[in-house]
């Protein structure tokens, strides 16, 4: 396939406006929307800074390529766009943006697609080829030089492809005659050494989206490595999932190795080998460099102690802060599906017993699925062991999990379960260092041996005699307080937990006061939802809110917001609360202060009317479970309606802009 086949001209913009980062995003997803190669321009763009909140695709060398893959996208795309201001993208190298290359894929794009994505990313590393593409006036001119130079590459390919098949024929052949005139051959002096420099590494590059990083980091790696005689092979885990794999013997003869990832990947295969772990960018941007430190064997000796996953990428420090959040957040992601799932069958198993009595075959069925002896029973053990995971690595899944069940069992409920897992991480990383002095040949009896049986007894024991008491204790009160709470804290809990909603909407507020309404919610026999109904109202605010204010206040929004603005019902009524953040980006002060009263208001205003929603997950779709589930909708609008109306009264109009 070609690249101009996805390079549409109808899409080119050859004079971009814009002079921000967000307007230029906005700029290119408007044309991908007016040529129908998108359906949803509110959650594209919410893909697209998902992914530039990861790391900038702003590659330096003037060159920008935003890119995402999602359900928006109808068909394969990238839109090409100059600007002849330049364009502060946030670049790698600081620089102004002048050539943009906006990448849309769909969730099912096929193979075919993502390999013609990937070869336009690799072209982007010819400074010569960007510079004749500067000098295009018209998209006939960009579809020609693409073109061009696509065939070129082609050409060369097929001659390298012509090459390699002559050498192996003449090597062939040269193995014949030495064994047809049975003389003694000299040894074979080994691959690196005939190379003259006596260095091969290898290299694995990997990007959260697998589109256009991955493959430019593998280009730069391979062309530099060539400029340096130095022989490398490289892995990309791209999104079509890991190619080019390396083998065993390619690792064991490497003299180092080069991991270009802003994702996890594949590291145990690397145990005891020189281990270089930088961001992608790097890959791009500080290939001979890696490149050199790898070919020297100047890295840290990685040490796998039977984990399967890199940890944290070196090159980037995060604090304790963010380390904690990472680790809570595997956990509580790992646990939601057991959450929302067992939740909601519970919640209408509560409405089959209304209906027919607890003794029917299907509120029984229900009950078992998704209560204690089925979903909810996992909870707090798969809450632990994915924390535990998180920090130490695979052979802290085990004591983690355990430790999650004693919680369980003992009633220390969800803030055991948080503390089972920190345990059973750090105690890991604890051991590792204890036994970093025992003899090498024990080293194979660590992660089979050891850490399971240490990690275990010190995990349980710690649990045993001291978290599960002292955690049984805090949870029976905090259960007993939220229970006898005066209808007066209890509205002034409720204004929290749904304005923490509102905060970051997605974000470590936003998590923080869902995680404490499951904690109540599962350490109360799954009978107390009442902080559920706060958050969940709370969530469903700002999307509505900025539907209704689309809607009622066309003058303050663009035509492409109004359109966006319309999907927000959809994702409002869902508990969806991300829908907002494209709107919240763009004007964060106006967006997030409406949203945040409205929020407040309307988990207040559940409080105070006694609403209790017996699931987790659901919005509009499990409000009739709740106990009150007229006052539950109205509470919802009232919020949203409160922050809708703040919003368009506090917006500028559109023209004064």
């Amino acid at each position: 396939m070609r690249i101009t086949e996805l390079m549409i001209q109808q899409t080119m913009i050859m004079d971009l406006q814009a002079v921000t980062k967000e307007a230029a995003i906005d700029e290119l997803i408007a044309s991908l929307a007016a040529s129908g190669r998108i359906n949803d321009p509110v959650l594209f763009k919410e893909m697209i800074l998902k992914r530039e909140a990861e790391s900038s695709t702003g590659i330096g060398g003037g060159i920008a390529m935003p890119h995402a893959k999602t359900r928006a996208v109808n068909e394969p795309t990238v839109v090409f766009a100059k600007s002849s201001k330049g364009v502060d993208f946030e670049a790698l190298d600081g620089e102004p943006a002048y050539v943009f290359f906006m990448i849309a894929a769909p969730e099912g794009a096929g193979n075919t697609h993502l390999r013609t994505l990937a070869a336009l990313s690799r072209l982007l590393i010819d400074a010569d080829f960007i510079s004749r593409l500067m000098e295009t006036k018209t998209p006939e001119e960009v579809t020609a030089l693409f073109d061009a130079k696509q065939a070129e590459e082609a050409a060369a390919k097929a001659e390298k492809e012509a090459a390699k098949q002559r050498k192996e024929a003449e090597k062939q052949s040269d193995k014949r005659l030495e064994s047809e005139s049975a003389i003694e051959a000299a040894p074979v002096p080994d691959e690196t050494t005939s190379r003259g420099q006596g260095a091969f590494v290898v290299a694995v590059t990997a990007c959260p989206t697998g589109i256009a990083h991955t493959f430019m980091a593998e280009d730069a790696l391979k062309k530099k490595a060539q400029e340096m005689g130095v022989e490398i092979r490289v892995e990309t885990n791209g999104s079509e999932g890991a190619q080019n794999v390396l083998t065993e013997e390619e690792i064991r003869r490497a003299a180092g190795v080069i991991i270009a990832a802003d994702k996890q990947v594949e590291m145990a295969r690397f145990n005891g080998k020189p281990v270089l772990q930088r961001p992608v960018s790097d890959g791009i941007r500080k290939s001979e460099e890696l490149i050199r430190k790898a070919a020297s064997g100047d890295a840290p000796i990685y040490r796998s102690e039977g984990g399967g996953t890199s940890g944290e990428q070196q090159g980037g420090h995060s604090g304790i802060g963010s380390k904690i959040y990472k680790d809570l957040m595997n956990g509580i992601s790992h646990m939601l599906p057991f959450v929302v799932g067992g939740g909601i069958l519970l919640a209408v198993s509560f409405l089959i017993e209304q209906l027919a009595g607890e003794n029917h075959p299907l509120f029984q069925l229900l009950q078992t699925i998704g209560g204690g002896e089925g979903a909810f029973h996992f909870l707090i053990p798969v809450l632990a062991g994915f924390i535990a995971l998180s920090i130490g690595d695979r052979p802290a899944l085990m004591p983690g999990m355990v430790g999650g069940l004693m919680a369980l069992n003992s009633n220390s409920g969800f803030l055991g379960g948080l503390a089972a897992g920190f345990l059973a991480g750090y105690v890991v990383i604890l051991l590792r260092k204890w036994f970093a002095g025992l003899p090498k040949a024990l080293d194979g009896l660590k992660p089979i041996l050891l850490y399971p049986v240490v990690g275990l007894l010190i995990t349980g024991t710690i649990m045993f005699y001291l978290f599960d008491p002292f955690f049984s204790w805090i949870n029976l009160g905090l259960t007993d307080i939220l229970n006898n709470l005066g209808t007066g804290n209890a509205v002034i809990l409720g204004l929290i937990l749904g304005g923490m909603m509102s905060i970051d909407m997605g974000g470590p507020f936003n998590k923080a006061a869902y995680a404490f309404a499951i904690g109540v919610f599962t350490s109360s026999g799954n009978t107390n939802g009442a902080m559920m109904a706060a958050v969940m109202a709370g969530g469903m605010v700002p999307p509505l809110a900025i539907a209704l204010a689309t809607t009622f206040f066309k003058r303050k929004f663009t035509e492409q917001e109004r359109k966006s603005g319309v999907t927000n019902y959809v994702m409002g009524l869902s508990f969806i609360t991300e829908g907002a953040i494209p709107f919240a980006a763009a004007d964060p002060l106006r967006v997030l202060t409406s949203c945040i009263l409205g929020s407040a208001v309307a988990g207040g205003l559940t409080q105070l009317w006694g609403i209790n929603v017996p699931a987790p997950h659901g919005g509009i779709f499990v409000a009739a479970l709740a106990n009150h589930a007229l006052l539950f909708l109205l509470a919802v609008i009232i919020g949203a309606a409160l922050s809708g109306v703040l919003l368009g009264l506090w917006k500028r109009p559109v023209e004064s802009k």
